[in-house]
């Protein structure tokens, strides 16, 4: 039996065959849930920095295939694809035959091993940008930015070592064991409170009531949250009440920030939107809006997510948008069945890598993401659970007022990470 933060020591020989790990115990007063830590004692991989652009690309890619599946488009949707492809693609790890195959395929991956190596990579490129920042006007400002993978695994399942290893060096991932058999409320709890610690209380709760019971076996987690400064933030004082005109044809009066030709946006336009680009103080994480042509919001969309790292016009642009926050949850589970990931959902589910000993299927993936946009900058954050439970400067050239449903992506400037990525139909 583990004691309470044993660690299971790989053995890196090469060609044996990957043996499994048992992690029991039962709970106590001081820990109800029974958790204790088990990890692949290996090092963090630096990644893969060659396969960043095509892990991008597929999650741009995973990003056009879910829009249309998420709810109706005159609702608020926030969402990161980036937390979504992770947790994803941590599971995938564990898949093996048809569920394996369908679940790349969703995904838009070719190699496993070479998008794990790829996710490692921009993951620290990622985290890299967090730290202190210039503003434009040279006083100092902070980047947060900080995504973590967890992995709650019933302490009485027996699970794949290879499986861990993986986990441990591509996402440093490790895993804490629970009692989903005797204290599924307790283990639930645990994994909310991790997770809200992780976003900073901006996603209070991944799990709903009712999600895990004595029949889950493990929940894989990722959390992303970022908080940035604007390179040159809104003046309070231009905020002024200005109409929204909804999808629907009713208006709603809105605060509008507004900045001048020199408030540091950039002019963006493509066959189908207008569109502008907002760095954050440091000028390695901008935010694109993007106002669709009538009736072609996804096309835009997928526009948008090509070019998020093209520089724009540069000639200075005269910006009004509103202010916004809001949290949406999204059940991905109907979405990714209708692309294909069917097995995983059913009793033809193959996750023998994960766990040789009981037969687990994915019983929900469960999305939550939170956006507040103001004239000092931009608090995001996400989660994403896939649940698995046992069978059985110049002259002005443009103008932006955006005063109507738009689109918006919070990327990296170097390779066009898409972090977050929502629709704003009503921001009051």
């Amino acid at each position: 039996m583990l004691t309470r933060r044993d660690t299971l020591r790989i053995l890196g020989a090469a060609g044996l065959a990957a043996p499994v790990l048992t992690a029991c115990g039962s709970g106590s007063a001081a820990d109800p849930a029974g958790m204790r830590l088990v990890s692949a004692d290996v090092g963090r991989s630096a990644g893969t920095s060659s396969a960043v652009p095509g892990v991008v690309r597929a999650m741009g890619a995973l990003t056009d295939d879910l829009w249309g599946l998420l709810g109706p488009a005159d609702r608020n949707l926030a969402l990161s694809p980036y937390s979504i492809a992770v947790a994803l693609a941590m599971t995938a790890n564990g898949a093996a035959g048809h569920t394996r195959s369908q679940m790349l395929n969703v995904l838009h991956v070719d190699s496993l091993a070479t998008y794990n190596g790829g996710i490692g990579a921009l993951t620290g490129a990622i985290e890299g940008l967090a730290g202190p920042v210039t503003r434009e006007d040279e006083t100092t400002g902070q980047i947060a930015l900080a995504t973590a993978n967890q992995l709650f695994g019933d302490g009485g399942t027996t699970w794949g070592r290879a499986f861990l290893t993986v986990l441990a060096k591509e996402y440093g991932a490790g895993m804490r064991t629970v009692d989903f058999r005797h204290a599924a409320e307790a283990a639930r709890t645990l994994i909310n409170t991790w997770t809200a610690d992780r976003t900073h209380d901006r996603i209070p709760a991944i799990l709903p009531p009712g999600v895990v019971d004595d029949s889950t076996r493990l929940v894989l987690v990722n959390a992303l949250y970022l908080k940035a400064p604007w390179l040159s933030p809104f003046e309070k004082a231009s905020t002024r009440p200005h109409p929204f005109h909804r999808a629907d044809g009713t208006t709603v009066s809105v605060d509008m920030m507004s900045s001048g030709a020199d408030g540091g946006a950039v002019w963006l336009q493509g066959r189908h939107y207008d569109g502008a680009r907002l760095p954050y103080a440091g000028d390695t994480l901008a935010m694109t809006l993007a106002v669709p042509v009538a009736g072609h919001e996804s096309a835009a969309l997928t526009e948008v997510l090509s070019r998020l790292t093209e520089r724009g016009d540069q000639g200075g642009l005269e910006l009004a948008v509103p202010r916004w926050t809001f949290r949406t949850p999204s059940d991905l589970k109907p979405p990714l069945r209708q692309l294909g990931m069917t097995d995983a959902f059913t009793g033809d589910a193959d996750f023998h890598p994960m766990s040789p000993s009981d037969p687990l299927y994915v019983s929900d993936v469960l999305h939550d993401a939170f956006i507040a946009v103001d004239e000092n900058g931009t608090e995001a954050a996400a989660a994403t659970a896939v649940v698995m439970g046992e069978t059985s400067a110049q002259v002005t050239r443009h103008t932006l007022v955006v005063d109507r449903p738009f689109l918006f992506v919070i990327h990296d400037t170097a390779y066009g990470t898409p972090l977050f990525v929502g629709r704003v139909a009503d921001p009051s």
